[in-house]
């Protein structure tokens, strides 16, 4: 008898998108190549996910030449006795108002504050890990980057 994995509802999925800060986008490979998947940390407004990003590296010429992306965002304990996944299939669009990019970059700081993150993370942010969170702030070494135009939701889970 074949189980289906029940769909989870968009409270549930919007739980799990704020409870979590680590994603997985996949970008389109080059010229039909395989895809490129790459984690990123996120932030949620409650509408929008927001994504910083380093502006150097093969996820730049990857966003440039397609930004459709597909994102997933997973909890799950480490027997696999319960777990949760979501994908969003969208567009990344490359946020370019001044209000906008602080505002992000504001709720990146207090994610990392409010869960206790290491400053080794601002590395990953193209920022000095010895420099407090407020350096993302300041420096403009990062993209922001915003899901929108999101064409599917795939939510399951088990338990």
């Amino acid at each position: 008898m074949l189980l289906k994995i029940p769909k989870m509802d968009k409270n549930e999925y919007d739980d799990l998108i704020n409870k979590n800060y680590v994603s997985r986008i996949a970008f389109r490979g080059m010229d039909g190549g395989h895809p490129y998947i790459a984690p990123f940390m996120y932030v949620f407004d409650g509408k929008y996910i927001y994504f910083l990003s380093t502006k150097y590296g093969k996820k730049i010429e990857l966003f440039r030449s397609n930004p459709n992306i597909s994102v997933e965002i997973e909890e799950y304990e480490k027997d696999m006795s319960r777990f949760r996944f979501v994908t969003l299939q969208g567009m990344l669009k490359e946020v370019d108002q001044k209000g906008e990019i602080e505002g992000a970059k504001q709720m990146f700081v207090d994610m990392i504050k409010n869960k206790k993150l290491s400053r080794n993370v601002l590395a990953a942010l193209g920022n000095n890990p010895e420099e407090n969170e407020s350096s993302l702030l300041k420096e403009d070494n990062v993209a922001v980057w915003r899901l929108e135009d999101v064409k599917e939701i795939v939510a399951l889970k088990n338990g």
